[in-house]
């Protein structure tokens, strides 16, 4: 059974606030080393009323700090907002406090729209300088040697767990360049999937990190009772989509009375782009979503799976996250 994990958007409900956000987080987090899975990201974003991860790396050492044995990190950094040294000297805290169990995903888009990006005191244009930002930020967790000029303190010779995310040819170019493990967005932008797959496998280069190519993929996973319950609980998330799509984010909204509702509430047009958007997903019964991921690993063939589910109400995420893993085992 390949390693299933989560990725956690801190999801900020109607009716809820930041504050409650990071208590249902931790308890899914708890939840989900109780249940077996391997990892637990948190994804930086900007700007976004409905996601309350934009300060990653303190999240990240909350959630650390309330488990034990999963691996918990960043799905992704995007490291054109920052300067890599403070990424390493972040995460080589985390890793000191929290040995052998952080990761660090990289991306290379901003997490926000352009007025924020202004706002974070870095632009657009700085994504042109990611590959040579990944290159600088690793070498900050290389053993200082004599006369190194900088260096993070902490973070030099301290194992932090590297990858590249993308959902394009660039970033599978790149992971397979410098030998490092790809995690492909497939939850929200499916079209280059299997090209990107092709590109990392094919040109991978083995490195002092991964000796062979090594990808995670991820897939929307909302699973209920019954199929009818978890396609009701899905219009959560395509509702969240068409909001950011129409350039009006908010908060998480709650769940329409059916999937059919979904239908009347969007455009056709809206609709089409949802479905494209979210193609990746499996939404069902324990029995339509245990098909529904054996059907997408035998597919595309991942090392590792990580679920994403955004879903409105507390206890029935947990429960999707539940129901998905022992689906998961049952395949």
């Amino acid at each position: 059974m390949i390693p299933l994990s989560i990725l956690d958007l801190a999801p900020v409900t109607e009716g809820s606030d930041a504050r409650q956000t990071f208590i249902n987080t931790l308890d899914l987090a708890r939840a989900a080393e109780r249940l077996g899975y391997s990892r637990y990201w948190l994804a930086e974003h900007h700007n976004m009323p409905g996601i309350a991860s934009a300060a990653t790396a303190v999240l990240i050492g909350h959630i650390a700090g309330g488990t034990s044995t999963i691996r918990v990190g960043a799905g992704g950094i995007m490291l054109p907002n920052h300067a890599p040294l403070q990424v390493a000297e972040q995460f080589g805290t985390l890793a000191s406090l929290y040995p052998n169990r952080i990761d660090l995903g990289l991306g290379r888009a901003p997490g926000t729209d352009q007025a924020a990006a202004r706002a974070l005191r870095r632009s657009y244009e700085n994504a042109e300088e990611f590959p040579a930002d990944v290159v600088e930020l690793l070498g900050y967790f290389e053993p200082a040697v004599a006369g190194q000029s900088v260096r993070a303190v902490p973070g030099a010779g301290i194992n932090v767990e590297a990858w590249l995310l993308g959902s394009s040819l660039f970033g599978a170019s790149l992971a397979a360049m410098l030998g490092l493990p790809y995690a492909f967005a497939s939850h929200f932008a499916p079209p280059m999937l299997d090209e990107a797959l092709a590109v990392y496998r094919r040109n991978f280069r083995p490195s002092a990190r991964l000796q062979r190519p090594h990808v995670m993929l991820a897939l929307n996973a909302v699973a209920a009772e019954t199929d009818d319950e978890a396609r009701r609980l899905f219009t959560t998330q395509q509702q969240a989509f068409v909001q950011l799509r129409r350039g009006k984010p908010g908060l998480v909204p709650a769940p329409l009375e059916s999937a059919s509702a979904f239908d009347d509430w969007c455009t056709p047009v809206e609709k089409a782009g949802v479905d494209q958007a979210l193609a990746c997903a499996v939404v069902g019964s324990f029995e339509t979503v245990r098909r529904g991921m054996q059907a997408f690993i035998d597919q595309h063939h991942p090392d590792e799976l990580m679920l994403t589910a955004n879903i409105f109400d507390h206890a029935a995420r947990v429960r999707s996250f539940e129901i998905a893993m022992q689906a998961h085992a049952g395949a």
